[in-house]
Order: C-alpha cells, then structure tokens, then sequence
C-alpha cells in the first residue's frame, strides 16, 4: 500500500527551501551592495582616476631641435619634416616577407635592408624599426592605400635633421643618431632628463653632443582620448613644448669651405683663432665625412668605408690628434730663454751644420748652406730656423724650465675649447718620465731634441694654434672656442659663451715684440717667403717639419725615396697683421700629413686664409719654395736615437 501523504509536512519542508532560497538571495543582494558601495563609494576616486588613465593618453611632444648657424648667419645644420615607413617588431611574425611585401608598393633598396638589419642590431630594446625614410608624396599615397595589407606597418611624420653644406665642417657640427643604452645613461645625468620623454635622437659628437642640453628643448605633451582598442579619438589639452636654443658658431663658414678645399685630398688640419676674442674662425680636419649618412642610422657599408679607410676620415685630427710640432716650438723657445734670462737679442752661437753630445752628431736639417749657418743671434735663429742654435739652448734650459715656461701656454694640457674628447697631449718633464717609465730618470741627450720640437714632445694642433693665438695676444689667454654665442629662439637674444680672458701670462713686451719682429722677417725674407710674395699686409709666421720614422746616422732623407705615409708632416704658424702697433685678427696653425717641407706644403694655404680674412679675396696661386731654400730641420737618426741611447 502507498503512504498516505502528509501535506503539512509539505508545507513545512516547501517554507524551510523558500526561506534558504531567499536568505540565499538576500545574502547575495548583500554582498553585491557591500561590494557596490566599495567600488563606488570608498574606491571612487581611485577606480575614476584609473578609468581616465585608460580613456586618455599623455603623448609626449618633443620641440624642434635648434639651428646651428655661422658667425654670419648661415644656417649649417636644420630641421624638416618627412614620413618614415616603420615596423613594428613585436607586431609582425615574417619581417623578412613583409619587407619583400613593401617593396612591391614602395621602392625598398639594400642600403635599407642593411640599415634596418643594423638598427635592429645596434639598438635592441627599439620597438619601431624604419625601413625607409623620407618618403615621397606619391610614395606615402601608395602605401596607404594598401594598408591594410601590412598589420604592424606604419607611416609615421618624422622630424629630421639636415646638414645643408653636407661634408663642410662635419668634425665641428657632428651628427645626431638614435638614443643608445649609452645615451640613456648620459640622459640619466642630464638635470631634467624628464625632458627627454619621447625624444629618439641624441646628438653623438661635435657640437651636437656637446651642447645636447641647450639644442635639445623641451618636450611638451597631449592628452588624448583613446578608444579600448588604443586608437586616437580627439585631443583634450595640449601642453606645447620649447624649441631648443640655437647656436651661433665663431665659424665663418666660407673660410672653413676655402680651407678645406686647399687641402685638396691631403691629410691634415687647420685651426684660425681671432687672439682677441677666442673665437675659432675656421676648424678643419681633412678628409671629411658627411654627416647625414648618421641621421637616418648609417648603413653598414657606407659605415665599413668610413670606418676602414686608411685615410681615417672620422678622426678629428685637429682635436685627437697628436703629433711633434717640429720647428713651430722654436719661438716659443726663442721668447723662453729672453724671459729666463738664457739669452740676450745680441747673443750669438755658431752654427757649424751640427752639433755633439755625449758622443751622438745632431745634425742640421734641410737645405743648409756648406758648413752651416755659422755666427747666429736670436733673430736669425727664427728666420733661418737654425737647428744647432735651439740644440744648444734647450740643452742651456734644461727640461723642466721648458716644461714650466711651456705649460701656461696650453701646451701638453686640454686647452678647455667647447668640444668633447680632446687629448691633452705630452708636455715632457724629468718627472712625467720618472711617472710613465716606472722611476727612470731623465738623460740629457733626451732634451736636445725638445729643442726643435722632437723628442716626448707630442701636441694636438688645437693645442699649437691656441699657444699661437696667446702669443699673437700679448700673453692674454682666451678659451678657445667654436660656438660663439646661444641664442634664444623666440626673442633673438644672445648670451656669450666666452665673455671675458681666461689669464694673462706675465711676459715682457720688448721680448713679445723681438719674436714678432723674427717671425715677419720668416714671411718676408726666411722659410717662408715664397708664399707671402706680393702681400699687402705683414704676417709673422714659422714654418715646420716634423719626423715620422727614424732615419739611420750615416743616411740623408730623402722624400722620393720614402714611402708617402712615412714622409716629414707640414706645418706652418702664423698671425696676422702683424704691422707694430698692429692687433692681430687672426692666427692659425696648419698640419699637412707627409706634407713634406712646411714651406712648400703649409705656409700656401695659410696665405690663401690670410687674403681672404683680411681682404676678402682669393689670393693667386703660390709660388713654390726654391729647392736649394732651408726650410726647417727634420729629426735626424741621432735625434731618434737620444730616446733609447740615452
């Protein structure tokens, strides 16, 4: 039989699951307004916050990097805008298809691919990689109407930096390239590396690195709303960036130009300073290189050719470079032993063609009379450039009183001028030897050579120029430098970078003026003469050569014979005008690599400086130096031979 059923029992356990069920609801309905009350009462502000940051993007703005100009106001180193085509690494699975993709919409040339293979390489933490840059406007109508074919492909409006005169005066302006690790710690240092938000270009070397901060600007930025997906909806407020400051180079960029092109394909450099103000008037260090091949990211075999060259051409030999100055230290030696009391004006040492000590011959260079310059003063010392005389008075002065009457000069020490990586160079003493050769005392023999600027002595161009200069201005001391003055893009005023004399060096004018009146005598009747026939005005020079390799004691150089890269460098100094009474606007140093006699190779290209500077004009070609004329000692074996012979 079936149980009878129990209706109230029924009812009873029907009321016990309703009342679980709405206790279970209830409780939910709880929780939800509990947690409701906490996302929208206690946590509003936060989750608000949150919700913004999400809805809106801050985009950082980065300002036009600042103009470079020349002292006369043209514009060296410029900012345009172009499109840059550029892929996204983390968004394409195949690169190398895309790009066989791209280039059947758009002109895609190796060079590219090996730029975008050396970005990807040189720079691995970039997320946008370009693949051509400064697109045409046919080029950019072609690629978006195919878009949609190339996810993780985008077209992107660049800034980019231009050198208008491409290869002038490359190792002053320098380039700018993409922000590396290095530079991020370099930005790191910066005082409001802020600043550098969204900023993808650094300035690497010249006076791009080197004035980064001022050239830099500002960045600004924008507030954009953003869909879910992150597309751009529209700008809600905008923060406007500031320009960089622009510079204003001592440069004068038509001289810099004729300089460089009477270097022709030689090697070397050349440093014009105005003495009075410290400004370098021209700055060259040939072979050049063009600095828009860095902007983009240069290619690999454009970078091989650079970077392989035997002729060195991304060495900036005017500031890294250091060589001996040969007979240009001669002067300054001349005014040492007047202001040390070595000599007197009227003192004589006869010049027999050579000169002993401690058994080893220091021979007379060039072409030298038959049996020397005999009876020779301090003047003729210059004009004739003498050797045996400045063998016998470096050895009279004794080292360290050379290194002590030579230091304030500049030489052997950073001259401070507004460009990074300059080398100080060797200014030799008794105790620089003891300190690099492990305690080894200082030989006699070793300081006749420092008397026609041979031996330790080893000085960058800048540092020969700068000494120059000082001399030229009477003992005042001025900070070299290429950038003349920083100029506020917006209301034009300009702040000096050198606004007053760095030092004096406290000499005797009487003897500033004897060594002035030697050195005219050089360009008028000396070594010299030749390049300055027919001047209008008076320059005062000295002209140089300087060993390479070491010759043997029995042999005589000779320059057909020697291997071209092992030949005697060119130098020349010089200032002008050099009338009495006369300020200096100019003096310079030159260098010609394996140039040969500084005569014949030098003392040219600083006459067709001169007549441009000073008259504005192209002088005619120069006369060479007659071939039986003396031009300069070079170091003969014996000189080579006191370093290790003692």
């Amino acid at each position: 039989m079936k149980p009878l059923r129990n209706p109230e029992r029924e009812v009873f356990y029907f009321r016990t699951r309703l009342l679980a069920a709405s206790v279970f609801v209830l409780a939910g309905f709880m929780l939800l307004l509990v947690r409701f009350t906490w996302l929208q009462v206690v946590r509003h502000a936060d989750f608000y916050a949150q919700a913004e940051q999400n809805r809106i993007s801050l985009v950082p703005v980065t300002g036009n990097r600042g103009l470079i100009k020349d002292r006369n106001g043209e514009i060296i180193a410029k900012n345009y805008s172009a499109y840059t085509l550029e892929i996204a690494m983390d968004q394409v699975k195949d690169v190398e298809r895309t790009i066989d993709e791209l280039s059947r919409v758009i002109p895609i040339e190796g060079r590219d691919r090996r730029r975008f293979h050396k970005l990807i390489e040189d720079y691995k933490r970039i997320d946008s990689v370009p693949i051509r840059t400064r697109l045409t406007d046919e080029e950019v109508a072609r690629f978006a109407a195919q878009k949609y074919r190339f996810p993780g492909v985008e077209l992107r409006a660049r800034l980019f930096r231009q050198y208008p005169l491409g290869e002038t005066a490359s190792h002053v302006l320098g380039y700018i390239g993409r922000v590396s690790t290095t530079d991020e710690e370099r930005i790191d240092r910066f005082p409001n590396p802020a600043d550098y938000n969204g900023t993808e270009y650094i300035g690497k070397i010249g006076v791009e690195s080197s004035y980064e901060e001022y050239l830099h600007g500002k960045t600004g930025f924008e507030q954009v709303e953003i869909t879910a997906g992150g597309h751009p909806v529209r700008t809600l407020s905008r923060t406007p960036s500031e320009p960089g400051q622009n510079l204003i180079l001592s440069i004068d960029i038509k001289l810099q130009k004729l300089v460089e092109q009477a270097f022709g394909d030689r090697r070397g450099a050349l440093i014009a300073i105005e003495p009075e103000s410290g400004d370098v008037l021209a700055f060259v260090s040939k072979p050049t290189f063009d600095p828009n091949f860095f902007v983009d990211g240069i290619d690999p075999l454009n970078w091989d050719n650079l970077n392989n060259s035997p002729d060195k051409p991304l060495l900036n030999r005017a500031l890294h470079g250091t060589y001996p100055i040969g007979s240009t230290y001669k002067p300054f030696l001349a005014l040492a032993a007047l202001e040390l009391g070595k000599r007197r004006p009227d003192s004589v040492t006869y010049d027999p063609g050579f000169f002993w000590y401690a058994g080893h011959e220091f021979r007379e260079g060039g072409h030298i009379p038959k049996g020397g310059y005999g009876a020779v003063d301090l003047h003729k010392s210059i004009v004739v450039s003498s050797d045996v005389y400045y063998y016998v008075l470096a050895n009279d002065l004794g080292v360290d009183a050379i290194h002590d009457f030579m230091q304030p000069f500049g030489f052997g020490q950073a001259t401070g001028i507004d460009l990074e990586g300059e080398l100080s160079g060797v200014l030799p003493s008794s105790e620089w030897k003891a300190r690099h050769f492990h305690g080894e005392k200082w030989y006699g023999g070793e300081t006749i050579s420092l008397g026609i600027g041979q031996g330790y002595n080893s000085f960058t161009l800048l540092q020969l120029a700068h000494a120059v200069a000082t001399l030229a201005n009477d003992g005042v001391v001025m900070t070299p430098h290429v950038v003349h003055a920083i100029e506020d893009p917006h209301a034009g005023e300009r702040r000096l970078t050198v606004p007053s004399q760095s030092g004096r060096i406290k000499l005797n004018q009487s003897n500033i003026d004897l060594i002035r009146s030697a050195m005219v005598d050089v360009c008028l009747s000396g070594t010299a003469r030749a390049a300055f026939v027919g001047a209008p005005y008076r320059a005062a020079g000295k002209t140089g050569t300087a060993q390479v390799v070491g010759i043997a004691q029995n042999e005589k150089y000779n320059e057909a014979k020697v291997e071209e890269r092992h030949r005697d460098h060119a130098l020349f100094i010089a200032f002008a005008p050099a009338e009495p009474g006369a300020k200096p606007k100019i003096a310079l140093a030159l260098l010609v690599e394996n140039g040969g006699w500084g005569a014949m190779a030098a003392a040219p290209i600083a006459r067709q400086v001169f007549d441009y500077y000073l008259l504005g004009k192209l002088p005619p070609p120069a006369t060479p130096a007659p071939s039986d004329e003396h031009d300069e000692p070079v170091a003969t074996a014996s000189e080579h031979d006191t370093r290790n012979k003692r």
